[in-house]
Formats: C-alpha cells, structure tokens, sequence
C-alpha cells in the first residue's frame, strides 16, 4: 500500500521563513531516490512512481504547450503518470487572461491567480515561463521540488528571455533544459535533461518558440516516467559559458544606426520585431518600423542611390521596389511599411512626409533627413520579491 505524503500549500510568511544558512531537508531533496522509501522528517512516505499529483506555474504561449502536455499525459488512463494537474498563473489585465489561464479553462483544470496557489496535496511542482522567484519553504512543500522547463542549453541564456537572446545574439544552436530549482535566484538549479535543436536560417523568436516548446513538453514528460532516477542523476550546471538573457523593453527596440549592422538590425527585427516595434526618429517624431526586408544588390547599385552622400540613418525612397532605404553602419536596409499617427506604406510615408519636406528643402541631401536613434529614458529598476505563500 502506498502512503502519501501531505502536500499542503497553505499561506506561510514573505520572506520564506527560511533562515540564510541551506536547510538539510533541501540538501536531501536532490538525493531523495538513493533511498527507497525517503520520509520528509515527518514520518510520511512519499510516492516512488507516478502517477504524480502536479501543480504547474506558467503563463505565456511557451508554458502552455508544457501544460497541454501535461493535460494530455492526466487524460491518458492507461499510462498513469499524472493523477492530478492543477494550474497557477499571473493575473492579466485581459479577462479571458494568459494563454495558460484559457487553457486551464477550456479543459476544466483548477486554475489559480498568483499569489493564490491553492491548498491542495502535490508531488511535485513543474514551472515553465513564469517569471516568479520561489522561496526555500515553499519548494520543500514538494516531496520531489519543483521542476523548470527553460528553453536554452544552461547556463548559456539564464533570465527570463532566453528565446528572444538566443535570436538577437545569432546563435546556430538552441535548446531546452528541464532542471530542479532552487530558492531565491533563477535558472542554476541541477540539470536533469537537456538537448538542443539548430536555430533555422533567418527564424523569428516566435518561430523558434514553438519548435521549443514542442521539445520541452516531450523532454518533461520523459523525466516524469522516471523522476526518482532523473532527480538523483542531475549534474551541476558549469561555471563556464554563463550568459544572461535579460528582460527585453521599449529601449531594445530602439535602432542604433551608427552603430549596428545591417545584420545586427535584421536579427534585433527577428527577435522583438512581433513583440516590439523596431523604433526610430525622424524630425522629431517617434516611428515604428513595421516591416523590415533585405535590400537586392540590383537596388544598392542604382545610380541614384550610389551618387548621393549619405551617413547612417539616411532615408531614401525607391519607387521601383516602393520601399525605404535605410543607411545603417555597413550597409542598407528595407522598410515596406511604417507607424507615424496611422500605419503608412513605404510610399505613403513619401508622398505625405518625405517628398514635402524635400521641396521644402530643395538643396537638401539624404543626410539631412534621415532617422536618428531614439534614446528613451531608463526605467528604475525593481527589487524582486521572493514570496513564500505559494
């Protein structure tokens, strides 16, 4: 007969309750399948094969294919892996809320707004995209921890934006890692499982999110069927090859013409351009710039645009391809589409703003009407809060 272990997530204090020196309980939780019938220091005795009681913390497109995973493994009877799932999210100004959230409805899961998590019995606690610190208590609350399903090849890419730096750096390689967390700092807990995927040529952030999110939901469930031995064979992440992938924000999005590529842009556009809009300034006026192509050689050798004196930022439109041209630090860029007060096509930005001001300004050469970097002002930055009655 099994006898289970009480899960109880009730309210504990902020802060976590947990002193600054590591508690011998979370030491053991990484060694807990090396001893068949491992007691939380209660006398209770946890599960030692599935199916698994789960409470799953995300919030975004990537952590619902986790979730639907998960869904479809409880609905497979015949598996049993998961008896139980229920689900945790952030509250969202929308009132059909996160795609997690519209998951967890449509298919009857308990869902929960954090910080409310619920009071219910677990065995262990999966995370994918969820954007909160968890505190020492409350991991300890799980007889097995609580898992991390992170879409980059740790520690390469730790932070909250793994996907989105993986584009903007250029890397040929991604991956994902289910790993175990640990209290008050992200993304350094054991590895469990990691494999890694080529980054297709010229692949958006939102296209590889999904090839990712595929992987990492397929990867967890594999470490669900043998999580005792998953949990005891984890390896230490690396000291070497640590990168960090911060939040991105409105400034990301800015274009730094004297300084970035040609290629640097376009993959700045891949990685924030369906998130973000690429920015700019023109006159004093903030534009967003909708749709970016690469320029033909055949364009780059017209006369008319060879014999013009142009720097970064300089603005030249070409009727042929009814396009913008764009001056960057190496080369020229496209733009087929911009938002000045309204979205404007590449010729509708010229005849409303370009050509006027070039017949006011007759002499004038593209170097005195181009795009200037948009440099807006940093935010304060927040300290994070470790809450401890999840």
């Amino acid at each position: 007969m099994r006898v289970l272990l009480r899960c109880c997530c009730g309210h504990l204090p902020v802060g976590g309750g947990a002193g600054r020196r590591s508690n011998p309980r979370w030491r053991a939780l990484a060694r807990l399948s090396a001893s068949p019938g491992w007691e939380d220091g209660q006398g209770a005795r946890v599960r030692e094969k599935p199916p698994w009681r789960v409470l799953f913390f995300g919030n975004d497109q990537f952590a619902r294919e986790t979730l639907r995973a998960l869904h479809a493994a409880r609905e497979n009877k015949e598996e049993e892996l998961i008896e139980k799932l229920e689900v945790v999210t952030v509250p969202s100004p929308s009132p059909k809320g996160l795609p997690v959230k519209q998951y967890a409805v449509q298919s009857q899961l308990p869902v929960y707004e954090w910080p409310d998590v619920g009071s219910g019995e677990y065995d262990v606690g999966v995370v994918a995209s969820f954007g909160r610190l968890l505190s020492e208590a409350f991991i300890l609350k799980f007889p097995y921890g609580i898992l991390n399903v992170h879409p980059s090849c740790l520690p390469r890419w730790r932070g909250p934006a793994p996907i989105i730096h993986t584009i903007l750096h250029g890397d040929t390689i991604a991956g994902v890692t289910i790993m175990q967390i640990k209290p008050r700092r992200f993304d350094v807990g054991p590895i469990l499982k990691q494999e890694t995927v080529p980054v297709p040529p010229k692949s958006t952030s939102k296209e590889l999110e999904a090839v990712l999110s595929r992987l990492g939901a397929n990867m967890l469930i594999s470490v669900l069927k043998n999580l005792p031995e998953s949990l005891n064979n984890g390896r230490q992440q690396p000291a070497e090859g640590v990168t960090h992938a911060p939040k991105i924000s409105a400034a990301t999005s800015c274009i730094k013409w004297e300084e970035q590529t040609s290629e640097q842009i376009f993959r700045l556009y891949r990685a924030v351009g369906n998130i973000i809009p690429l920015q700019t300034l023109w006159m004093d006026n903030t534009i967003k710039l909708l749709d970016l192509v690469e320029v033909d050689n055949s364009i780059l050798s017209d006369s008319k645009l060879t014999g013009q004196a142009v720097i970064p930022g300089s603005v030249v439109y070409h009727k042929q391809s009814q396009i913008l041209l764009v001056c960057c630090k190496d080369d020229w860029i496209g733009v087929r589409s911009v938002m000045l007060k309204k979205t404007l096509t590449a010729t509708d930005f010229y005849n409303g703003y370009l050509h006027p001001w070039y017949q006011k300004n007759s002499q004038a050469q593209p170097s005195q009407c181009r795009f200037q970097t948009l440099r807006l002002p940093p935010k304060k930055k927040q300290k994070k809060k470790i809450v401890a009655m999840q």
